[in-house]
């Protein structure tokens, strides 16, 4: 048996060696498609299907505070809640919260702002983690007064301090502080994207307020406790809460899920799973060109088979024989594929701005060459079972004959326009999918965003607390910067911002209308921002009614607020606003709103964004800011200059995340940038395979039909004549290609309304469009075949018969 299926092999590769442009288009169609698909599931591999990197992970939850009634779904914790969570749960091994933030790193080497951030000491045995070097943090660290400790990453450890055993038990400042090295974790430690080093959160519950949420909280169940139970028994202590805090905990309950779901979301599960699907279409239709054009070999091989079958070959020994030539091809496209795919992976990793999580893991792995392996197998029984059928039961008396035609060419003829026709059909549902894609990151790109980016660069700056404790210094140190950034040639204005729009996270408060704050009437929860003067400047923010914040509105003054037109129409609808009060969280005055400016998008693109209200810097002076310069050319150039600005006022000031805010944009349209470019890439392959295929399967109609078109042109049929005949012939099939793609694009799309902006899943534009374009490109690679038809002698033609 084995020598035999060696003889098949041997045998097929030398047929495979005479046809070398049939071989060549074969492979190099199947190479695509199976490229495609183990690039993208290599992708889906590493962010959906490998296990995350933690011990158990199917234990893990991430826990948040919730708040429906304020559209809070998901909220960060308090800290008196959480250490309630602890004491009084009974469902979770261990509890453990962090806080985000970034620190100063001083000392050797410029100075460097490291993200960071305040954990509690049992976070990483939460995890799973077992620091690489040294310990992790234990109770008696986790206190005011005995927390100057820190614990690094892997990759801080190695770029700030190159890889240094004996760093474990020294010191190295933050914030201008100093704490010992304790710990160094592994480098395959993966948790929060970015964070590089960790302290203890060591915080004075007596000092802690129940309504200031601020900390990201981590459980690991007990064994054999699922997550429903956890939530019950979570909500029964928040409802317990509730009762005992009605002023701070009305109307928060609490929401779990699994670090699976947190990690790796369901908006980008169901795009993996739809791009996946997309270029599954992509692989089908090669392989629909492969039946095709080994349908049309087979045609020159009847001959061949006939004598076969005449010396005693069964007709399973012929099948067998054609499909070890469709698996040798498949084999070949393999091979083609897994290059392209290595090629493909590191094109797809090398952009950081998609914002897909777990991308950075994607690599062509051991379970990847298995998929590849499936597909190769599977796509050459795919695309080979059907002609190597057909050729396998040859009409032996015409076969046989000297230059006889085959009966089998009508039926042979039929099943070709069938494939000719689904794969136009699987086409079109790939093209209508990218169109509408196109046409929502089109939407989303044109979405006015309530400020102006372009020229315009920014930088984070945060202030240590042991030089700039308190808010006048910190005043003064901005206003002293932002005047000698405004010095600088090439500078328009400069000004600061507690967080720039899209930059990630969010900061957010209650506003109280005055007046209604004891009408029962629930605060109104809009994003809150702290600005200085010229911010809206700046920015391009339109001011819309009132005026903007001046030097004088600082501490030593009357309290003054700017708000959005949404937080104005949704506050005092169709009431001037200017003069208005409100008060902001629960421990500020009320203050007086000077101004009303324009909505800005923050949080992301598809969102219109929410109430918001400005706070003048003066008056809530927080440490850390972004600094925005908008210049009167391309930012970049003068970076050196901005730093050395800074510089000059603290040598010892690290500024960070430098950025232009056209990237930072740019950025906020990572993912669907990614979507789009991936389908409109395999639609537009899809495309040019269903070109090739039908052009395949028209000129091998053409070349059946030489005698008939001799006959035709010699009884006085014109060239046009001719041409309109054999095109009439490929919109009959394109059309019903089309016929049958647009059903089926109707229906499947629909699973993609929640990754459209402003765009329906049926928009009919995009489906008119889409079909003309194929329906164009079909006929025309009809028209080629047609016009090489015309130049046939009839003479010529009919003495071959």
């Amino acid at each position: 048996m084995v020598e035999t299926i060696w003889q098949d092999m041997r045998y097929g590769a030398r047929m495979l060696r005479r046809k070398p442009g049939f071989t060549a288009v074969a492979v190099l169609a199947l190479g695509l498609g199976i490229g495609a698909n183990t690039a993208i599931f290599s992708v889906v591999n590493a962010v959906m299907l490998r296990p995350l990197p933690f011990p158990q992970p199917d234990r893990l939850v991430r826990v948040w505070e919730s708040n429906p009634g304020r559209s809070w779904p998901e909220f960060s914790a308090s800290q008196p809640n959480y250490y309630d969570w602890v004491q009084q749960n009974q469902v979770f091994e261990s509890l453990a919260a962090q806080q985000g933030s970034t620190f100063n790193l001083t000392g050797d080497g410029e100075p460097e702002r490291i993200i960071g951030a305040y954990a509690t000491a049992n976070l990483f045995h939460t995890l799973g983690a077992t620091p690489a070097h040294g310990r992790s943090f234990v109770a008696d660290e986790d206190r005011p007064g005995a927390d100057r400790v820190v614990v690094l990453s892997h990759g801080l450890w190695q770029r700030r301090f190159g890889s240094d055993a004996a760093l474990v038990g020294k010191t190295i400042r933050l914030n201008g502080e100093s704490h010992t090295v304790i710990g160094v974790l592994p480098a395959e430690f993966s948790f929060i994207a970015g964070i590089d080093l960790w302290v203890p959160l060591a915080r004075d519950l007596a000092q802690s307020d129940r309504s200031n949420h601020i900390l990201s909280v981590f459980g690991r169940l007990k064994p054999g406790i699922s997550l429903e139970q956890a939530t019950a028994d979570l909500t029964s202590i928040a409802e317990n809460l509730e009762r005992q805090f009605p002023a701070s905990n009305g109307g928060w309950g609490v929401r779990l899920r699994s670090f699976y779901d947190w990690i790796v979301p369901e908006a980008t599960r169901k795009s993996m799973l739809i791009l996946f699907a997309a270029v599954g279409f992509v692989l089908l239709i090669a392989c629909v060109n492969v039946a095709n054009l080994l349908l049309a070999h087979a045609a020159g091989r009847q001959r061949e088979m006939a004598i076969r079958a005449a010396l005693g070959a069964s007709r399973a020994r012929v099948i067998r024989q054609l499909l070890t030539e469709s698996l040798l091809l498949s084999s070949l496209g393999a091979i083609v594929g897994v290059l392209l795919a290595l090629w493909g992976t590191h094109l797809l990793t090398a952009n950081n701005d998609m914002n897909i999580p777990r991308l950075d893991e994607t690599s062509v792995d051991g379970r990847a060459l298995a998929f590849t392996m499936s597909s190769s197998l599977l796509t050459g029984l795919i695309f080979g079972m059907v002609p190597a059928w057909k050729a396998s039961k040859p009409n032996l008396d015409d076969a046989l004959k000297e230059g006889g035609r085959t009966g089998a060419g009508g039926s042979r003829h039929r099943l070709q326009s069938a494939l000719v026709v689904s794969e136009i059909a699987l086409a079109l549902v790939l093209l209508v999918g990218a169109g509408l894609m196109i046409r929502s990151f089109t939407r989303l790109q044109q979405a006015p965003l309530g400020f102006a980016p372009d020229n315009v660069m920014t930088m984070q700056i945060n202030l240590p607390g042991s030089k700039y404790a308190e808010g006048p210094r910190r005043v003064e140190f901005f206003n002293r910067l932002l005047e000698r950034l405004r010095d600088v040639p090439g500078v328009v204005d400069a000004a600061a911002i507690s967080q720039v729009p899209f930059s990630g996270g969010n900061w957010a408060m209650e506003a109280t209308l005055e007046g209604r704050d004891g009408a029962g009437e629930p605060p109104i929860s809009a994003d809150t921002r702290a600005v200085t003067p010229g911010y809206f400047r700046t920015m391009g923010i339109p001011l819309v009614h009132g005026r903007y914040f001046t030097e004088q509105d600082r501490d030593n003054s009357p309290l003054t607020l700017i708000v959005s037109e949404k937080f104005a129409e949704r506050c005092w609808p169709g009431e001037d606003p200017i003069g208005k009060r409100f008060k902001a969280g629960t421990g500020n005055p009320f203050g007086t709103v000077v101004g009303v400016v324009g909505n800005v998008r923050s949080l992301s693109l598809d969102d219109a964004g929410r109430p918001a209200f400005y706070f003048a810097y003066g008056h809530i002076a927080m440490p850390r800011l972004t600094v925005v310069i908008h210049t009167k050319s391309e930012p970049e150039a003068l970076t050196a200059a901005f730093r050395s600005q800074v510089l000059a006022l603290d040598d010892e000031l690290p500024i960070f995340n430098i950025r232009p805010m056209s990237q930072i944009v740019s950025s906020a349209a990572g993912q669907p940038r990614f979507q789009t470019v991936l389908l409109g890439s395999f639609a537009a392959l899809a495309l040019l395979l269903a070109a090739v295929g039908t052009y395949g399967v028209m000129s091998f109609a053409v070349a059946e039909r030489r005698h008939e078109v001799g006959v035709r042109m010699a009884l006085g049929a014109r060239p046009g004549d001719v041409i309109r005949m054999i095109v009439w012939e490929g919109a009959r099939l394109s059309l019903g290609g089309v016929a049958a793609g647009i059903l089926a694009a109707f229906a499947l799309t629909r699973v993609m309304a929640s990754l459209l902006f402003e765009v329906s899943a049926t928009d009919p534009l995009t489906f008119i469009l889409t079909s003309s374009l194929l329906t164009g490109v079909a006929l025309a690679a009809c028209f080629i075949p047609a016009r090489r038809a015309t130049r046939v002698d009839p003479m010529t033609a009919l003495r071959q018969q």
